[in-house]
């Protein structure tokens, strides 16, 4: 799950490998607007489904941004977020912004944070990328494993995770936080789906539905640790072909977290619960990002992770394996606050060895 490093950046956990810059075009009487964005291009060479490696020169999620608030009053700020992808390897031909990412407008003060919108699921957030959220290869996840088993065109389901959401955010109080949230998707809402030949179908979806997801984080000094829960209901429906219902299931983890300096030290136990066949799927994972200077000058990070996957029917996730083990990793140096390079690898223990592969390259913040 490559994610930009927009966000991640000015969060700073110990992962951010420059920040990130942002021009503030207006700030005035208690609004503010600002733009901000990045360039990354990288060169990957990845093995296939029969094994053999196949390179390219690719844009690896360049992004601009707008984003801004105004103080309704002391105790209250309205805000939004609106993200948008372009291809910089091609922008000649790739028609500029041709893609959204993220957006979302919202709410927050003392009660907490309020938002509506589109914005990535929580368990990404607060149990995946806590792993490996990192410029090229991540360890694989419980939405991969979900999204495999029930996205074609002869099933209910939905292509469209981070859309139509609503969530709420908690204060934090002695260290302990919630977030509850839904993402609604109506009878007029039609999706899109791969058939086997590869082929994008556009299927209408007979009802309306609203899922829920959730999480509690509780911090403690240098240690956290955090539960989410999401119970993909969004793919609960019918078979079209045969009309025979089905219950996707359920996603859920638990991902803990120790900060030493500049060294973070992570584990993650996540599961995709499958209630329509023998679809189980449990990842056990460890990971770690250190910081590391020259001259006490931040110079980059150095990461990794290792992730051991107990799938019950392997026949689509793990391509007819029962279990797999990935190893992850890569270094990233900084060449001025703006600017850095990395280079990342990936061992996925799979048949033909496919997804294993190296990547390089540069990105540059504004």
């Amino acid at each position: 799950m490559k994610k930009t490093l927009l966000a991640t950046a000015i969060a700073g956990a110990l992962g951010a490998s420059a920040a990130a810059q942002a021009a503030t075009v207006y700030n005035q009487d208690g609004t503010q607007l600002d733009i901000y964005g990045n360039i990354q291009i990288a060169y990957s060479a990845v093995n296939d489904t029969d094994g053999e490696s196949r390179d390219e020169l690719q844009d690896n999620g360049s992004t601009v941004g707008f984003s801004g608030q105004h103080i309704i009053n002391p105790g209250l700020t309205g805000y939004f977020k609106a993200e948008f992808e372009h291809d910089a390897d091609e922008e000649k031909v790739g028609g500029g912004l041709n893609d959204g990412d993220q957006a979302y407008l919202g709410l927050k003060g003392n009660f907490g944070d309020a938002r509506l919108g589109s914005w990535d699921p929580l368990i990404d957030d607060w149990i995946q990328d806590p792993i490996s959220n990192n410029e090229y290869f991540d360890v694989s996840d419980s939405s991969g494993a979900a999204l495999t088993r029930f996205t074609d065109d002869a099933v209910y389901g939905t292509d469209d995770r981070e859309g139509d959401k609503f969530q709420y955010m908690s204060p934090v109080w002695g260290g302990l936080q919630f977030a509850v949230g839904t993402q609604f998707k109506g009878d007029n809402d039609s999706y899109t789906v791969e058939n086997s030949a590869g082929d994008d179908v556009e299927l209408d979806r007979d009802d309306s539905n609203a899922s829920f997801f959730g999480g509690l984080k509780y911090a403690v000094g240098a240690f956290s640790i955090a539960a989410v829960y999401d119970d993909l209901d969004n793919y609960d429906g019918e078979y079209t072909s045969t009309g025979n219902s089905f219950d996707a299931g359920d996603q859920y983890g638990v991902t803990a977290q120790y900060t030493i300096d500049t060294l973070r030290v992570s584990a993650k136990v996540e599961r995709f619960d499958s209630d329509q066949g023998d679809a189980d799927a449990d990842f056990y994972a460890l990971g770690a990002r250190y910081g590391y200077a020259f001259a006490d000058n931040f110079a980059g990070d150095i990461y990794g992770a290792y992730q051991y996957i107990d799938v019950e029917d392997g026949s689509e996730f793990l391509n007819g394996d029962d279990s797999a083990n990935e190893i992850v990793g890569g270094v990233t140096y900084n060449i001025s606050p703006a600017m850095y390079t990395f280079i990342e690898g990936a061992l996925r223990d799979r048949q033909d060895d496919e997804g294993d592969g190296v990547a390089v390259g540069a990105v540059y913040s504004f």
